[in-house]
């Protein structure tokens, strides 16, 4: 069998310092925020390249409080892609703003920057870029379009931790990067857990009291806030792996060049890193003419695969009230039907890589 996650190979390689920390913590009796929540922001924030990060319990809670630190409200817009987790649009929908979807590139399956402007009205207060799968979206151009209308642009980083645009880390182009920490992600906590980077001072302190109840200090509440805080043990375990990171994002990439070099034939479209960037290979999603033959095929054969994601938010019964029908984003619609995505992991072996691409050749020409 050939997992399509092994989150016990990672435990096996760092399980002594995980487990230091977690005891650290427990016999600290410390444990919600403090010294090693604090000591994971100052490393995150180094690491993105910005000035400040704030941790919070979620990705969700890190989209929705700087959306908020942004300015907006009730009956606003915000323009973002229908590919992507529901999250995105769930975060947005937490205020009371309308979620307007744009279409994506069908070489990224980020949002297409030149669908942008059309979808803009005098509502229109903000733009979320997705980072799909570990890739940035065009950040130039969404941050010229963004520039030009004074629309705040939020970076929607929860699949892209440590990928680049141009030499930027993500999170750092836009007024705020947001972040998830869940187990699966390529920086995942031991639970629940989200960051939010920013070079705003302003934002930055206005987060830190929305995390917090709203309070500046114990309860002095300036603003209405939530119940947003970090654990400390995640914050502790966060931090060691943190350091190895960079090996782990290493180890995606030689595996995901590995895959694109192997997969050939007509079966799969093996996805591709765009000119200027750093992907991450969060997920390494093809695309294929026949997905649910070729799943059920690599089943037989041991190989576990996921679906990211089969049916786009537009279409989904929870945002129906939006209005969106079949055929609104044909782009995102044909990729939720098309991709499959592979086993990836940096202890994935090399010879697994090997084994899951010649199943996939050979099966293209099997009668």
């Amino acid at each position: 069998m050939i997992p399509f996650l092994d989150l016990k190979a990672q435990y096996a390689t760092i399980g002594h310092d995980i487990e230091a920390a977690a005891l650290r913590v427990l016999r600290s009796g410390r444990f919600v925020l403090g010294d090693e929540v604090a000591t994971l922001e100052d490393n995150f924030a180094a690491y993105c390249g910005t000035r400040h990060a704030i941790a919070v319990n979620t990705g969700t809670s890190a989209l929705h409080l700087a959306l908020l630190a942004a300015g907006v409200k009730r009956g606003d817009e915000v323009i973002t892609t229908p590919f992507t987790f529901i999250a995105t649009a769930a975060a947005i929908r937490y205020i009371g703003a309308r979620p307007v979807f744009v279409d994506i590139d069908p070489a990224t399956f980020n949002i297409d920057p030149g669908r942008i402007e059309e979808a803009i009205t005098p509502r229109t207060r903000a733009i979320v870029p997705v980072h799909l799968y570990g890739q940035m979206a065009d950040m130039d151009a969404i941050l010229a379009i963004a520039e030009k209308h004074g629309l705040a642009v939020i970076e929607d980083a929860c699949q892209a931790h440590g990928a680049e645009y141009k030499g930027h880390r993500a999170g750092s182009m836009g007024i705020s990067g947001c972040f998830s920490f869940y187990p699966g992600k390529n920086l995942g906590a031991c639970g629940e857990g989200g960051m939010v980077v920013t070079n705003s001072d302003d934002h930055a302190k206005q987060i830190r009291m929305l995390r917090d109840w709203g309070q500046d200090r114990r309860y002095h509440h300036i603003v209405e806030g939530y119940n947003y805080r970090m654990d400390a043990i995640q914050g502790a375990i966060l931090a060691v792996k943190l350091a190895q990171l960079e090996n782990w994002i290493e180890a995606r990439r030689t595996r995901a060049r590995l895959y694109g070099q192997l997969l050939t034939g007509p079966t799969v479209d093996a996805p591709r890193e765009a000119a200027g960037r750093r992907h991450v290979w969060h997920v390494f999603a093809v695309r294929t003419r026949d997905r649910e033959q070729l799943q059920k095929m690599l089943a037989r054969e041991g190989v576990e695969t996921g679906l990211h994601y089969p049916v786009p938010v537009h279409l989904q019964p929870a945002f129906a009230d939006l209005g969106y029908d079949v055929g609104s984003f044909p782009t995102a619609e044909a990729a939720a039907d098309s991709v499959l995505s592979l086993p990836l992991y940096p202890e994935l072996e090399l010879s697994s890589v090997e084994k899951i691409c010649d199943l996939i050749v050979q099966d293209a020409y099997v009668d």
